[in-house]
């Protein structure tokens, strides 16, 4: 009798599930799953923060959304977001970002900055290991405040002893333990630091089994210090000791020479080696005017001039004074640099090995418009990437980078029943980045609804007040 019972119940378990009441369902949209490769229209039914369903059968749900002619999508995962605030966290959202990180250079001290976001956060969220933290502790000038980079100084630009490095090690393990999802490390903003200290700071990553994510050494061509250089370093690092690596903003540090650069990764991959890049697309980068990164001979690396920078707050465009001037201050100040050409941009961000990330924050429109500017103008523009290597690029092989450090990303980036419910229903035909270099915070248009969590962020193209539903995305979790 028991064993019949067992198999009514197996038997009627689909009926059951198919007919249930969910929280919400997304009726009637074009849901793609970029692992699977499903494109085709479906309805998506959600409970308690989780995918429940995906079925071409009616669902119900105690709300419904109509998502005929839209586009059901993971919510995409920035892996570099600078801007952690909530002004950022609105764009992101408008933007269809879900889930905003801070892995190119980490935060200070992990700890803080997962207890400071938890319950005020309206997208998730999470961080590496400061590298350029530890260093600057171990030097005696611990960074201060919200600083992510320390300024020009000793702690940027001398060699480390041994001991040094011992101490940064310990650090660095230590803010892993707290939730680090990897090791961030700007390279070119601690010029002292010796490929001997690089190769160590590798090896503390591998033995944790979490990845690196750096701002390579330099840029440019000119021998020594260029970009192929600086790209064969970090590979170079990663292949000796095991742990995985990502190049960030392959786009801006590589510049004319980007194609190399991602055969150099390519080549990698090939042989084994876990070693991924990201790319934004704009022209200009964003920086620290005061960091190591603006060490005398950044004028020949860059080949640019001092009018190539700008404010972002006045748009002023600077001359040698007021480079002088500004680089010299104790006070963090951001500048805009026009370093790249749209040609060599759009190669790289239709390149399939590159995955998306914004470097977002304040005062770039890359900060608000990085994932529509990829739907508008290379999927529905100049059409060089399909819709779903677009969704791939933004949700997918983020997650799947992540996945080494943290079991929660393997339900990130994917519309499958058991993943996370950060989804974002857009209208292909209207998505748009609306963001420029005069006026770096407008809103992107066109998403019609987000999910964080299973909750609405946006909801018919207007913001939610009241909910801030984001969680951390911690290591091992």
């Amino acid at each position: 009798m028991k064993q019949l019972i067992v198999a009514l119940v197996a038997a009627l378990a689909p009926a059951v599930v198919w007919s249930a009441p969910y929280e919400l369902v997304i009726r009637g949209g074009r849901v793609l799953d970029p692992e699977t490769g499903l494109d085709a229209t479906m309805n998506v039914g959600i409970n308690q923060g989780r995918i429940a369903r995906v079925s071409t059968e009616p669902l119900t749900g105690t709300r419904s959304i109509d998502a005929k002619g839209l586009v059901v999508a993971p919510g995409f995962i920035d892996l570099h977001q600078h801007g952690q605030n909530e002004e950022s966290g609105v764009l992101k959202a408008f933007d269809g970002v879900t889930s905003g990180l801070e892995m190119e250079i980490g935060v200070p001290d992990v700890k803080e900055f997962l207890t400071r976001k938890s319950g005020h956060s309206l997208i998730n969220y999470g961080t590496t290991a400061s590298h350029a933290a530890a260093r600057a502790a171990a030097f005696g000038s611990p960074l201060a405040g919200d600083d992510l980079i320390p300024q020009s100084g000793h702690a940027t630009n001398d060699p480390a002893t041994p001991e040094q490095v011992r101490q940064m090690q310990a650090r660095l393990n230590s803010e892993i333990d707290a939730g680090g999802l990897g090791i961030g490390m700007g390279i070119q903003y601690v010029p002292g630091a010796t490929r001997q200290e690089i190769i160590h700071i590798f090896q503390t990553a591998a033995g944790r089994n979490v990845p690196v994510f750096t701002h390579i050494r330099s840029v440019g061509r000119k021998e020594p210090g260029s970009s192929i250089e600086s790209v064969s370093e970090v590979i170079g690092a990663a292949a000796v000791t095991g742990a995985p690596l990502q190049i960030v903003h392959i786009n801006s540090t590589c510049l004319a020479d980007v194609s190399d650069c991602l055969a150099m990764v390519a080549g990698a991959k090939a042989r084994g080696l876990d070693v991924t890049a990201e790319a934004y697309p704009y022209i200009a980068g964003m920086t620290s005017i005061n960091s190591a990164l603006f060490n005398p001979g950044w004028q020949e690396k860059f080949g640019i001039g001092y009018d190539s920078l700008m404010l972002p707050e006045t748009g002023e465009r600077l001359t040698k004074e007021r480079f002088d001037e500004l680089h010299a201050s104790p006070k963090t100040q951001g500048v805009v640099l026009f370093v790249n050409r749209q040609e060599v941009v759009d190669g790289v961000i239709a390149n399939p090995l590159t995955s998306i990330a914004s470097d977002g924050e304040i005062g770039h429109p890359r900060n608000a418009g990085s994932y529509s500017m990829i739907l508008a103008r290379y999927v529905r523009e100049l059409r060089t990437i399909s819709l779903s290597d677009a969704i791939r690029k933004m949700s997918l092989m983020p997650a799947q980078r992540l996945e080494k450090a943290t079991v929660s990303a393997r339900r990130k980036g994917r519309i499958q029943e058991g993943a996370d419910a950060d989804i974002v229903v857009f209208d292909l035909a209207t998505v748009k980045d609306r963001a420029t270099y005069e006026k770096p915070n407008e809103r992107s248009t066109g998403m019609k609804f987000v999910l964080v969590n299973g909750t609405l962020v946006i909801d018919k193209g207007a913001l939610v007040s009241g909910v801030l539903p984001g969680k951390g995305i911690v290591s091992k979790q």
